[in-house]
């Protein structure tokens, strides 16, 4: 039979099938611009997201938010100033109560405003996290203070828990795994702890980890002097006045740092 004499549903059937092989193709071609953007979005360094995807929080966004953010900040300190202030005011040398008894107020004033703080964020359905973390710690040293009978044992835990802070952090340069790392690895780098074979990162991280352990070893310190000189309202003013400007210091230059080295490196990345 020649070419152009096939029965008219053969030539019917041919149309249709090379209808199916366009729409075939056409489907894979569309699958494989969608697998290779998707390896695209994969690939695509941290901190340089595409134009049609949300940027990540920045690191310092995301360590506040870990930490409470300001409020959190405000919270914290909320119980250590109930504490001061009830002590001081109630003390012998205003309102002329005996130690111990002021002592007692004082500790109720910092454990009833912690337990506030806690029941305020239950109530509106916001986490609790920080507010129990919190809460325990002030529970401790209002324990250990009225223990004692001693205003200032309230504030050791405080002090030995950031002495232990410095500690692991330097034991981890020592072993040459930097916390500030592994932290920033979680929160600004999608999870990814790929700055060990990163020379210029990993030579930051070590020596902003040891910033961080002399930051605390500052704070720690200037509490401890001021308890064994057994001067416990100081030590909350100090607490209060003094740690949370070293820390906003600390954090402020670890986020500089850590960006002069990133926006250089990708600068490089892009010239290359």
């Amino acid at each position: 039979m020649t070419s152009g004499s096939e029965p008219r549903h053969a030539a019917h059937e041919s149309v249709e099938e090379r209808l199916s092989e366009m729409l075939s193709s056409a489907e894979e071609k569309i699958a494989e611009e969608i697998i290779a953007d998707h390896d695209l979005h994969e690939m695509r360094p941290a901190g340089k997201p595409g134009d049609d995807e949300e940027p990540l929080p920045s690191m310092s966004e995301q360590i506040a938010e870990q930490l409470g953010g300001v409020r959190g900040l405000i919270e914290s300190s909320v119980p250590v100033l109930a504490f001061v202030l009830l002590n001081v005011l109630l003390g012998e040398s205003v309102a002329g109560l005996e130690k111990r008894t002021a002592l007692l107020w004082a500790i109720i004033g910092s454990v009833g405003s912690a337990l506030a703080i806690g029941a305020v964020r239950l109530a509106r359905r916001q986490p609790v996290r920080h507010a129990i973390n919190g809460l325990f710690g002030i529970a401790l040293g209002a324990w250990l203070a009225w223990r004692s009978g001693d205003a200032k044992d309230f504030y050791l835990p405080g002090i030995l828990l950031t002495f232990g802070q410095a500690a692991v952090l330097l034991v981890s340069v020592a072993v040459r795994k930097p916390l500030i790392g592994y932290a920033w690895g979680i929160m600004a780098n999608k999870g990814k702890q790929d700055w060990f074979d990163n020379g210029r990162l990993f030579r930051t991280f070590q020596w902003l980890t040891v910033l961080w352990a002399v930051s605390l070893s500052t704070r720690a310190g200037i509490q401890a002097v001021l308890y064994a000189m057994d001067k416990a309202n100081a030590l909350g003013i100090v607490r209060i006045l003094v740690s949370w400007p070293i820390y906003a210091a600390t954090f402020a230059f670890t986020i500089w740092a850590i960006h002069r080295v990133t926006s250089a490196q990708r600068r490089d990345t892009a010239v290359a």
